[in-house]
């Protein structure tokens, strides 16, 4: 069995080959022009980093489906299942990174968040006005990239009918964020489904449209789908986990920060069921008062009810449904490399 660390170095490495290409790909698809203002704000997060983690889930994904040696082929040409069409799968992934940094802007405007991959957040380094014409930018501009990746047209009417269904889905995830806050009777189903619209549905999206463009049958595009959203929910459940878990100084914020804001969570859902008073386990509503001992004493109440454990055990649960998904894949590298990504994604570090 690979150790969570050899899995962690491999996945890394995969990521980062990936990421450096994806890098090279987004001042292509997206570059500055008139006004530059608005187009600097549109790349300002892209080019601030990120692990690219979606666009590398959907290139790997393109090379498990036509069985090719991982980073010995062009992405910008790949060869359709079917009629040896070329498809530009760089193309696809690039539109998913950029679905994925106007979803982060928008959020940042809603929190009023002051840091993002470790600059100002887009509102904070312009205004409130650039930053949600720079979202809406690249809303569209995914859309325009989708339609450069040279696949039949028939296709690329179906990966455009995915990305607006995940778009309007992560509105619907974000909503229903939002008014959690506000209930004290949130099922751990409700949760779930929450995760799925807001963050998982990306995850599905990136696994999924590889299959559409290059031409794979419906019971594959359907598996890969699921696949993305098996391991988008459990990204979000670890996420919950390693807020409580994490030392502040490693997670690059105050720990147990969820806790304090009163967002819902899979742990706090689980514990409120076990009749745990959640919303009392800390006496203040402010990060920056709230004491590390405070948190301790929290994450051990927590701990008693069983409640990170069992989101533990879901996201566990989770990856390993996701990885029998992708028994439709051809048995190859690139498919182990999705199934380690499974993985990494609930054992990461910080």
């Amino acid at each position: 069995m690979t150790s969570p660390e050899a899995r962690e170095e491999a996945v890394l490495e995969a990521v980062r080959q990936r990421r450096e290409q994806v890098n090279e790909a987004i001042p292509e698809e997206l570059p500055i022009k008139r006004p530059e203002r608005l187009y600097e704000a549109s790349r300002y997060l892209l080019d601030a980093g990120g692990k690219r983690l979606r666009p590398a889930v959907l290139l790997t994904t393109a090379e498990a489906l036509t069985d090719v040696e991982p980073l010995s082929t062009a992405y910008r040409s790949f060869t359709s299942l079917d009629d040896g069409h070329a498809v530009d799968v760089m193309a696809a992934a690039v539109s998913v990174e950029v679905i994925q940094s106007f979803t982060l802007i928008h959020d940042d405007i809603m929190d009023d968040d002051d840091l993002r991959r470790g600059v100002p957040a887009v509102h904070k380094e312009y205004d409130v006005e650039t930053a949600i014409l720079a979202g809406d930018t690249l809303y569209s501009k995914a859309f325009e990239i989708m339609l450069e990746t040279g696949a039949d047209p028939d296709r690329i009417v179906e990966a455009l009918d995915v990305l607006a269904t995940t778009c309007t889905k992560i509105c619907e995830g974000q909503s229903l964020d939002v008014t959690f806050e506000e209930r004290t009777d949130v099922s751990p189903d409700e949760y779930l489904e929450m995760v799925e619209q807001k963050t998982a549905v990306l995850y599905a999206a990136s696994a999924c449209l590889p299959a559409i463009l290059l031409g794979a049958d419906d019971d594959t595009i359907d598996a890969l789908y699921g696949y993305g959203l098996d391991i988008g929910r459990a990204f979000q459940i670890q996420d919950d986990v390693l807020d409580l878990t994490v030392p502040s100084e490693q997670l690059g914020k105050q720990r147990g920060s969820d806790l304090v804001e009163n967002k819902q969570t899979l742990i706090t859902v689980h514990a409120r069921e076990q009749g745990v008073d959640v919303e009392n386990l800390v006496d203040t509503d402010d990060v920056d008062a709230v004491t590390e001992a405070e948190i301790d004493d929290a994450v051990a109440e927590l701990e008693a009810a069983g409640s990170i454990s069992y989101a533990n055990d879901t996201a566990r649960d989770l990856v390993e449904r996701g990885k029998e998904r992708l028994e439709v894949l051809p048995d190859n590298e690139a498919r182990d490399l999705l199934c380690e990504i499974g993985h990494y994604l609930i054992e990461r570090g910080y």
